[in-house]
């Protein structure tokens, strides 16, 4: 086989070089170009308020159960039920707990004759002082279980600690029941309704308690309630990342009852309505705490290029950009899940 010299070969690449042109071309160029739409960043004043939804319902909900175990002679309410302060809900079948009292009783009348028995020998020196002692000892524990079995026996009932609502009825009559298994729960309206609400955190470290609320129900077409902020949970919920926060809300002639759905409007105190750069939120396709992420349409319209932004809350299905987007800068808004940065776009729509 022959074999071109050295220095034609090299002639030969040098010619080939220049009849090439420029350097290969960037990859994202020869890609094919994807479908996008995009949308404008701009100026807007953003609403100074915090919106969510949440539950009706009473502010204190208490779990009442039996202190000592039995059988359920009956169950005087059902759910939805109001009860008076005082009134008996739940009674336990006597007949165990009346035996326990009666045997302790016995015990305690034994033991102090006992006790008199061995004084009266011990006077005699029949019985020495130890004796004596012991047999004090003895009636002593025996009237402390005495108080014991009594104060167990005032627990057979189960008795409303404040007025309110029934929300939950765990048992039923002739059913076995263990010492502290809860068989009411009852809230306590005379503390009033509150609407829990869960905020993101973003949102949450801009409400303070007293902030005032709107809250409107479904259940009251075109009626509107007026609240205020009473609690701000101190930590996430581990399985959802929120906050839970309080709502008192006063009834106002309604009919309230756990439950209900309740959509929230919070108005958040500073917060003056300077307009601000906002962009549609489906333009963030990454997002790890302050920091976003967005493609933004290069000005020759054919390239998406990603950047990084600060981002702010969240307001009526756009969020504020405060740092690293210019107003009139396009931004993806469909389609940027599937984009890298100089990946080829085609603006097929704008999304206005």
């Amino acid at each position: 086989m022959r074999t071109l010299p050295v220095t034609a070969a090299l002639a030969a690449l040098a010619l080939l070089a220049a009849c090439g042109g420029d350097a290969p071309a960037d990859p994202a160029a020869t890609r094919e170009a994807a479908p996008v739409r995009t949308a404008p960043a701009e100026r807007a004043s953003v609403d100074a308020a915090v919106r969510a939804v949440g539950i009706l319902t009473p502010r204190d909900e208490v779990r009442l159960s039996f202190k000592v175990g039995g059988v359920v002679e009956r169950i005087a309410v059902d759910a939805g039920d109001r009860v008076r302060a005082g009134q008996v809900l739940a009674v336990l079948r006597g007949t165990e707990v009346d035996a326990a009292v009666a045997q302790a009783a016995e015990a305690v009348e034994k033991s102090r004759r006992d006790l008199e028995r061995a004084k009266q020998l011990r006077v005699d020196e029949v019985a020495t002082q130890e004796q004596v002692e012991d047999l004090t000892t003895a009636y002593n524990v025996a009237r402390s279980n005495l108080q014991a079995v009594q104060f167990n026996a005032r627990f057979a009932n189960i008795v409303a600690p404040a007025d309110g609502v029934v929300l939950q009825r765990l048992a039923e009559a002739d059913e076995l029941v263990a010492g502290g298994q809860p068989v009411l729960v009852v809230g306590s309206t005379g503390d009033g309704w509150v609407v829990r609400a869960a905020l993101a955190d973003r949102d949450a470290v801009r409400v303070e308690i007293d902030d005032a609320a709107a809250i409107g129900f479904d259940a009251f077409p075109g009626r509107r309630f007026e609240g205020r902020v009473a609690r701000i949970g101190s930590s996430a919920d581990p399985q959802t990342g929120t906050f839970e926060v309080e709502i008192a809300v006063a009834p106002g002639g309604a009919r309230f009852v756990r439950g209900l759905v309740a959509k929230v409007e919070l108005a958040i105190r500073g917060v003056d309505d300077t307009p601000r750069t906002v962009v549609p939120v489906t333009a963030i396709v990454e997002a790890d705490g302050p920091v976003g992420v967005v493609y933004v349409l290069d000005p020759a319209g054919d390239i998406a290029r990603r950047r990084e932004v600060t981002v702010g809350p969240v307001t009526g299905g756009r969020v504020v950009v405060l740092a690293g987007l210019d107003p009139g800068e396009q931004v993806v808004t469909d389609g940027a899940a599937w984009l890298t940065d100089g990946h080829a776009v085609r603006v097929v729509a704008d999304a206005r």
